[in-house]
Order: C-alpha cells, then structure tokens, then sequence
C-alpha cells in the first residue's frame, strides 16, 4: 500500500521505517530539510531495533515537500505531537483528496480539528480522519540513524471522524496496522488516548526529581504506588464522560497496563516490564517542555477537563492535575489549552455534536 508518513520524531521514525520493513511503499515527510539531506545521504536506511535484532531498512521516498509525500498515498500515518497538528492540517489542505485516510496515533481530537481546518481552507474533499488511543509503538530514537522498538501495540482503539466513513477507514488503516479496533467516533477515539491519563501524574508528582536530577526514568522509580492510585482516579473520571456520552466498554483501563494477569492492553501483557528493562525512558527531561506536559496536559487533559464540564461529570483529579501543571508551566492550560471552547464547539448540544461526529460539519 501507498503510505505517507509525516514527521521526524520518535513515532514518526519509527512508522516510516516498521511500515518500510513490512513491505509497505512509503513516502516519509519531515519538515526539517537538514534531516532530509542526512537521510537522503544515507540512501534513506535507517537501522531497526527491535526483538528480532538490528537490520538495515531503506525507506523508498524521503522529502520535505508534503505534497509530495501525501499525493496518491491512501493512507496518511500522522504521528506527531498535538501541537502539531494545526500546521500540519494548514499543510495538507491543498493536497488531501477524497477517499485518503489520515490517522493521527494518537489524536487529542485531532481528527476534527485538522479536518475543520482543512474544511476552511476551502477544501471539501470526502477524508476520513482516525485517531488511536496511543502510538502503534513503545519507541525511541538512538542518535540519527538507530530506531529501536521495545514493543508494537496488539491493539489499537480508534475512532473516527467522520463516522459515517468508519468501514472504508478502518479497511484501510489494517493493512498497515492488523490491530486497529474499531472504538466508535472522533470523540470516543479521543476518549482513548492513554496519553493525558499515564503522563500528567508522573510529570507533575516527579517534577522534583526531574529538575534535580540530569536523566531520570519516571516510568521506573518515579512510577510508585502513589502515582498509580492518581493514575487510576483520573483514570475512572475518563471511563465515566465516556459512559456519560454513551461510549461502552471496553474502555481500556490503564490498570490493565500494570497487570500482567489482567485483560490485554492495547500494548499487551508485559509491555512496562519490558518498557523500564529497555532504559530507554532514562533521558534527560525539560520539566516545562516535555511533550508529556506540553501535549498531554495542555493539551489532552485540558481536553478532558472540558468535555467532563461539558457533559457535567465530575472531573476533580483532571482539574487538579490540570491546575498544577498549568502553575509549573506558569501558565492556564485550562484558558490557553485545547478545549471545547477553543474548539468552538462548547455551545453545541449532545444531539448537535453526535450529528457533526457522524455526518461531518
């Protein structure tokens, strides 16, 4: 299958090169031109690390032109920050025609996002837009020219947006990912995203350990009981706007991810052992531009706090979390961040908003 992959981080690299590997032809957009030019010096290979050992990968198209990269794919894997996403879309829109796929693993309520932007741009090709509830892949880069997957998610719940095209996504997005689920619309799929929910109390409850130390690992000693027992409150006020918006189980728990005799988790069994074996995640940290405070609070949690207002569920441990690290960042993620006022959406009713997630704007 056409792919397009776009960025150049840790998932991004990654996707470019275990979709390369899996004999998918894929054409790998970066913004960053002096990383093109390195990788094109390389023949676009990479090494790949994973459980089978290193082997050589060769990517068939690297550049920095999207259209390049999106035109005739028809799947296009998106997994960059959030942050990301609204340029990414205003770089897209001239390029997406009717029946590609874009996935965002995962999304944040991307998926309606980047198509409302795209939409205005004056664009109104039939797209369908999925997000995940996490990256396809325990990841990271080592150095410039290494990836090494620790392991690669057994299942991925996804929604999409819109949901009338749910069938032609989800044929489209297994070919590339044969563990995709079908987890209902854009919403409920945002509603998966494990990111606001695993990261916010390890970078908020290790802040600390992180401006103290030079490399720390908050999936190893900064993960205590403590932390968990956060984890797993905020945790339960996420599966209850899910149920309050009428998305069923299952919800994936994230205590399933610490439970090697609970059900399987969208990692599988196992996955943190061997994430904190890896020593991968013992890495330096900028406490107030991390990706886990920079996206998945201030931009997921934030995300969470007003759905769970919109729906009128308590939310207390997401507004708590959300309030501390807004003061790290002296900043208010709940004013500034991705919410449904923001979004202008927080004035629709249910029946509005279930309306638009199906049929589109």
């Amino acid at each position: 299958m056409d792919i397009a992959v776009l960025g150049g981080g840790n998932g991004s690299v990654a996707a470019a090169v275990d979709l390369s590997d899996q004999g998918h032809s894929v054409r790998f957009w970066r913004r960053n031109a002096d990383g093109v030019a390195q990788l094109r010096a390389a023949n676009n290979t990479l090494t790949l690390r994973d459980f089978q050992g290193e082997r050589p990968v060769r990517i068939d198209t690297v550049t920095s032109d999207i259209g390049e990269a999106v035109t005739g794919a028809q799947l296009i894997v998106c997994p960059t920050p959030a942050t990301a996403q609204a340029d990414i879309a205003a770089a897209l829109a001239p390029h997406l025609v009717d029946d590609q796929v874009v996935f965002l693993p995962p999304g944040s309520f991307g998926s309606w996002m980047m198509s409302d932007i795209v939409r205005k741009a004056g664009n109104t090709a039939d797209i369908s837009w999925a997000e995940a509830g996490t990256l396809p892949y325990l990841t990271r880069l080592h150095g410039t020219d290494t990836v090494a997957i620790t392991t690669r998610a057994t299942r991925l719940p996804s929604g999409v947006y819109p949901y009338r095209n749910a069938d032609h996504a989800f044929a489209v997005i297994a070919q590339a990912y044969p563990s995709v689920e079908p987890a209902g619309d854009g919403l409920s799929g945002a509603l998966m995203n494990a990111g606001p929910i695993i990261h916010p109390p390890l970078i908020t409850m290790n802040a600390g350990p992180i401006e103290h130390f030079d490399h720390w690992d908050i999936h190893n000693e900064g993960t205590q009981p403590s932390v968990r027992r956060v984890t797993t409150r905020l945790d339960g006020e996420r599966m209850a706007v899910r149920e309050a918006l009428g998305y069923g189980a299952p919800h994936f728990p994230l205590a399933d991810h610490y439970d090697n005799d609970a059900d399987e988790w969208m990692y599988g069994n196992m996955a943190h052992d061997r994430l904190v074996d890896s020593g991968d995640w013992r890495e330096r940290l900028i406490l107030t531009e991390h990706r886990y405070m920079r996206e998945d609070i201030a931009v997921g949690l934030a995300f969470l706090v007003s759905v769970a207002e919109w729906a009128g569920v308590p939310a207390p441990t997401a507004t708590g979390l959300l309030a501390i690290g807004s003061a790290i960042c002296d900043d208010d993620f709940r004013q500034t961040g991705r919410t449904l006022e923001n979004l202008g959406l927080a004035r629709m009713t249910r029946d509005e908003i279930q309306t638009m997630l199906r049929d589109g704007a």
